[in-house]
Parts: structure tokens; sequence; C-alpha cells
């Protein structure tokens, strides 16, 4: 109750000085992680949090699926469609390469390791944090198609990423045997269901919020309660069947607008708001939890931490961007601000509740919680910075690079 009470009175703080925040380098998932940890020295609840994965797991869960619906929502569909080649690189060149880039330096500095424990490390730190990155994607200083394609990469990566954690999972535990038909299951389930279930319940309750809305039967106060219930019912839906909650919610995001144009500022404050308190909730547990194996950290888990938000993220997006014709310092800026956050926890505590009993696991986990919190503060704390440094650099640029040309419907 203490630590509950807490955190309500942290978010009451954060919510009076969050505008004079806003131009600082402290971004709320800095405060919040940094609160957790503070917590976590003065008290010993930790360990009763550490038993309670299961609930950690729900919360984590639904705080990121809110955040992916409410950004899939403020995507302008116009806008992806004249750039959808630079998440389609992103999500297919990069990610691949991230990933099995993430598996080479893992079995370099933990020869411990075997492959498939290598590559569940891997798949869990491939995805970025739509939430740690809010930063960048809402800066009308970053030109608007690199904004939206970094919003667009991390809100389906996530979901990518879990077959290729559960595909893993399953080669640790049972070896190569039907390796094909292991992966080919994983893909239709999480992947296949999920973007069905968020087509067939973002286009039907988009259609039904539009109707309502033209025909003045909504209020538009209450309209939130409508639209924050698309992605919780995307959940539910998800769950019996296997399917990637996180695909789902996205994809729910994106083509709600078809129904509903107004989703994207009409009532979407709602869905915005209680997805940031749960994120914050998360982060601020994340640090609770993050303080008690700290003491337990090694050297190579804090240069795989390193490796992970730089070589490992940076090389594969300057590969999957060549032929785009970007400059260098966009490429960096977006190779940079890979943040990993709460899509890193989630994965990393689905894979703990498999319960799978792997020889690394431990390294898996440290790996995780280090990497995150160097992300957390190092994204950060680099944000602002960044978009300025990026901004001048822009300026001394060719008008006619890409990423200073207009986009349609921008």
């Amino acid at each position: 109750m203490a630590l509950l009470a807490a955190f309500v009175g942290l978010v009451f703080a954060y919510s009076l000085v969050s505008r004079r925040l806003e131009r600082t380098v402290v971004t709320a998932p800095i405060l919040f992680t940094f609160a957790g940890m503070l917590a976590a020295l003065a008290t010993s609840v930790e360990r009763n949090l550490h038993e309670s994965r299961g609930a950690f797991l729900l919360i984590a869960e639904m705080g990121l699926v809110l955040t992916l619906f409410t950004d899939a929502a403020r995507t302008n569909l116009r806008v992806l469609g004249s750039i959808r080649a630079l998440p389609v690189r992103l999500l297919s060149t990069g990610m691949l390469l991230t990933i099995l880039l993430g598996m080479v330096v893992a079995l370099l500095l933990f020869p411990g390791l075997s492959v498939w424990e290598a590559g569940i490390l891997s798949a869990i730190l491939a995805p970025t944090d739509a939430g740690l990155g809010q930063v960048i994607v809402n800066s009308p200083r970053v030109p608007q198609r690199i904004r939206q394609a970094l919003n667009v990469e991390a809100g389906l990566n996530d979901g990518l990423s879990v077959p290729f954690m559960m595909f893993f999972i399953a080669l640790a535990l049972s070896g190569t045997d039907g390796a094909g038909a292991v992966l080919m299951k994983f893909v239709v389930e999480q992947l296949g269901y999920g973007a069905a279930i968020g087509i067939a319940f973002g286009l039907a309750g988009g259609w039904l919020l539009g109707r309502a809305l033209a025909r003045e039967w909504m209020t538009s106060h209450l309209g939130g309660l409508g639209l924050v219930a698309i992605p919780v019912l995307c959940v539910l839906a998800s769950k019996p069947v296997g399917a990637s909650v996180f695909i789902a919610a996205f994809v729910a995001g994106l083509v709600v607008q078809v129904g509903f144009r107004e989703a994207g500022r009409h009532s979407i404050q709602f869905t915005e708001d209680w997805g940031q308190i749960l994120d914050f909730f998360v982060f601020f547990l994340f640090g609770l939890l993050a303080v008690r194996d700290l003491p337990t950290v090694t050297l190579p888990i804090v240069l795989y931490a390193v490796a992970s938000l730089t070589v490992v993220r940076m090389l594969p997006v300057a590969l999957a961007l060549i032929g785009t014709r970007l400059s260098r310092a966009t490429v960096l800026f977006m190779g940079w601000f890979g943040p990993r956050g709460l899509a890193s926890i989630v994965l990393g505590l689905v894979y703990l509740e498999q319960e799978a009993k792997l020889p690394g696991e431990s390294t898996i986990r440290l790996a995780v919680i280090v990497t995150v919190l160097l992300s957390i503060f190092a994204h950060g704390l680099s944000a602002l910075p960044g978009i300025n440094l990026y901004t001048r650099k822009l300026a001394a640029l060719d008008p006619a690079v890409p990423e200073r040309q207009e986009v349609s419907g921008g």
C-alpha cells in the first residue's frame, strides 16, 4: 500500500510540472524508473513483486497495448502509404539482421549460452519502444516521414519478435526436429490471427463509432470509452487463439481510422492517458525489480547492453536503408533512436512465464534488465540534444534530400 501511495503521489507531482519537464532531458520513464529504484532501496517489497510476475505481465501488456493502439490511431494513413518503403525495410531486413547480430554478439560474450538461448535474448531485445520514443515521434522538428517510420517500426516489431522468441524457446527445449513447422505455426497464429483480429475489431469498432458520432448518439467525452474498448477487445479475442495482442492492437489502431477518422484526435486523450499511467507504473515496478539484480551484473552483461543499443541496432538499420538516399545524419539518427523499453520488459516477462528453466535464464534476465535500464537513461537523456543536433544537420543539407521533402497527407 505504501508503494502504491508513493506511485500515485509521484503521478500527481509529475502532472504538476509535466510541461516544464518536457523542455528538459528528464523524461517520464527516467523519472518513474529512478523513483522505483529509490523505493526498492528503502523497502524490501521487491521480493514480493518478483513473485507476482503474472500480475506485472498483465499490467505491462495492457500498458503496451494501449500505447500501440494510440500511436497507430495517430498515424496518418496517407503519409504511411507514401513512406511505406521505410517501415518495410526496418521491419524486414533491419529486424532480421538485428536478431542475427544480437545472437552472434551474445554467443561471443556469453560462451555458456546455447545458440537458441542467444536467439531468445536477441529476440527479446529486438523490438524498439514506442513509449520511450515519444519525444522523437511527437517532435515537429523531426521530418514527418522519419517520425512515422520509427513509429510504425516500434508499433509492429514487438509483435513480430514474439514468434521468433517462442520459436527459439521451443528449439531450446526440444531441439531442431520440426523447426520449420514450429516457426510456421507461430507465424500463422501470432501474426496472421493477430492482424485478422485487429482488422476485424478496428474496422467494426471504427464504423460504429463513426456512425454514432455522425448521428449525434455519442457524447464526445464518453466516446473515449468506446475507443479504449477496441484494444481491450483485441486482447480478449487474441488470447484464446494464441494471436499477438500487440499486432492486433496496432493494426486495430491503424484501421479504426477508416470508419472513425477523428480517432487520432477525438476522444484519443482518454486512451492515451490511461495507457501512459499503466506505462508509468510498469517503469516504476521495473525500477523496483532492477535494483534487486544489479549487484550480480558482470562486465559481459554491460558490454552486451552497450552493443545491443549501438552496433546491434545501428548496423542493421544502416544496411536496411541502403538505396533510400537518406543522409548519413538521418541514418545515424534512426539507428540510435531505437530504444529498448516496455516491449522488451513484456517479452522478458512472457519468456519467464514459460517456465522453461533453461541453463542461461539468469544471463538472459540480467542482460534484458541492464539493456532496458541503460536505454531508459541513455535514450531519454539524449532525445532533446539529439533532435537539436539532427535539426542543425538537416538545415545544412540539400533541400532535395528525401527527408526534407513533404509527404502526401502531411
